[in-house]
């Protein structure tokens, strides 16, 4: 089995996801293995131009399935509203778009963590989007994170959301608001 692989620098504004379009089109499955929704792929279909932040521009080819991999964070609110302006573009997920349960979940509290740094006098300033991927990240990295799979059992769920919180020092006020939504999700 032959694999296209298409990395970048890091530094965005690459265009991965316009050579991912093209290479799409001859692909059995499209994967997006890491990163979050920080960034926004631009591309053109059917003279409709379609700004895809999470999802891989492989859904735009109705036979291909499309993957987020262990590696990628996402906000699930993000996610369904980008799905919803697909769809409504007449654009299928069913069947053929898959998360792995093992993706980090972006939540609020990471977007507050991510202004709160940026905005920081004690750290220099990195141009952050504020999506709170960069926090999702480190409490992946720091086993605090929540996961995809967390979302299957509530009990769990709610034990990792107060650990998350505790780990950050703050007040667990809404987790049961937050739960219903991500369970909404």
């Amino acid at each position: 089995m032959n694999s296209n692989v298409v990395l970048g620098c890091i530094w965005g504004d690459e265009g991965k996801a316009k050579i991912v379009d093209v290479l799409a089109g001859s692909a059995d499955i499209i994967v997006r293995f890491q990163g979050g929704s920080n960034a926004g792929h631009t591309v053109k279909s059917d003279s409709q131009t379609l700004a895809l932040h999470l999802i891989p521009s492989g859904i735009l080819y109705p036979n291909k399935l499309c993957l987020l991999g262990r590696g990628t964070v996402i906000d699930p609110f993000e996610l369904l509203s980008e799905m919803e302006s697909l769809k409504l573009k007449g654009i299928s997920f069913k069947d053929r778009f898959f998360i792995d349960s093992g993706a980090g979940i972006v939540l609020p509290i990471h977007k507050i963590l991510d202004s709160k740094k940026e905005e920081s006098g004690n750290q220099t300033k990195i141009g952050t989007t504020k999506k709170g991927i960069g926090p999702c990240y480190s409490d992946i990295i720091s086993r605090v994170g929540i996961r995809f799979s967390d979302l299957f059992d509530e009990i769990k769920l709610k034990e990792k959301l107060l650990n998350l919180y505790q780990f950050h020092e703050l007040e667990a006020f809404g987790i049961d608001n937050l739960m219903s939504q991500l369970e909404a999700a």
